[in-house]
């Protein structure tokens, strides 16, 4: 393949169907961020490791740097609301959203489909995104259904419990 047409791929690579979560951190400052992503991936069970990307332009990458820590918050089927304000330049994305602390003091929010507290392990600039992977020390999970992400739409899955 010698030359690529970036919309064309967008769209190939958008047939794939993925969940959607909101990644949150504690920033510089104590300030709490969070951003919408649906790059997120199982990488290991023993020991529990997960990964997702933030694309190196991101206002937040100095935060989930500083930080060293992050927590996926998987959301689910009533949640569009918060994956749509989470994904825009909004000054505080955590005003009038429900959300506890939990390790060292990171916002998660209340309601989802699973939670995943982690501390990064590694940091990796993969092209136009850096590739966080973390360990992960603390999770919940519930029988909510799960918000997807397929063909630039929002999507709901219909599992079977």
């Amino acid at each position: 393949m010698t030359s690529v047409d970036a919309i064309d791929l967008r769209k190939a690579l958008g047939k794939f169907a993925t969940g959607v979560t909101i990644v949150t951190t504690q920033g510089v400052g104590d300030q709490l961020v969070g951003v919408t992503a649906n790059s997120f991936n199982t990488v290991s069970l023993s020991p529990p490791i997960v990964l997702w990307s933030l694309t190196k332009t991101s206002s937040t990458l100095s935060d989930f740097d500083h930080s060293g820590r992050f927590i996926i918050n998987i959301l689910s089927t009533d949640q569009v609301h918060l994956s749509q304000r989470f994904s825009k330049p909004i000054s505080d994305k955590f005003e009038n959203v429900e959300y506890s602390k939990g390790i060292a003091g990171l916002p998660y929010l209340h309601d989802c489909v699973a939670r995943f507290e982690c501390k990064t392990l590694h940091r990796h600039e993969v092209g136009d995104h850096i590739l966080f992977l973390g360990q992960i020390e603390a999770y919940e999970h519930t029988h909510l259904e799960p918000l997807l992400f397929c063909k630039g739409q929002y999507a709901h899955s219909h599992a079977l419990n």
